[in-house]
């Protein structure tokens, strides 16, 4: 079966409206798209901030640092010194 053709107006009517319908679809789908992103890009900056993470652990961090550097004075004091 053949549908019978409409009138160009017509036609292009009908396109003008679905590029209007996409248009918007397209810009409602990159606003979520960029929330979502910005969303989780302030999450990753949070759980990386430097500062926030060495004052909530300030004793393990201390205590690791603190060893560390025994460690190397240690070493450092032991190519000076005989044995």
């Amino acid at each position: 079966m053949t549908q019978p053709t409409l009138p160009p107006e017509i036609l292009e009517k009908r396109a003008a409206e679905q590029r209007h319908a996409l248009h918007n679809d397209v810009q409602q789908l990159r606003t979520v798209v960029e929330a979502e992103v910005r969303k989780k890009v302030d999450e990753v900056r949070d759980r990386l901030d430097v500062k926030r993470n060495v004052s909530r652990h300030f004793g393990p961090v201390a205590a690791a640092t603190g060893l560390i550097a025994l460690s190397l004075g240690y070493s450092f004091a032991g190519i000076f010194t005989e044995r």
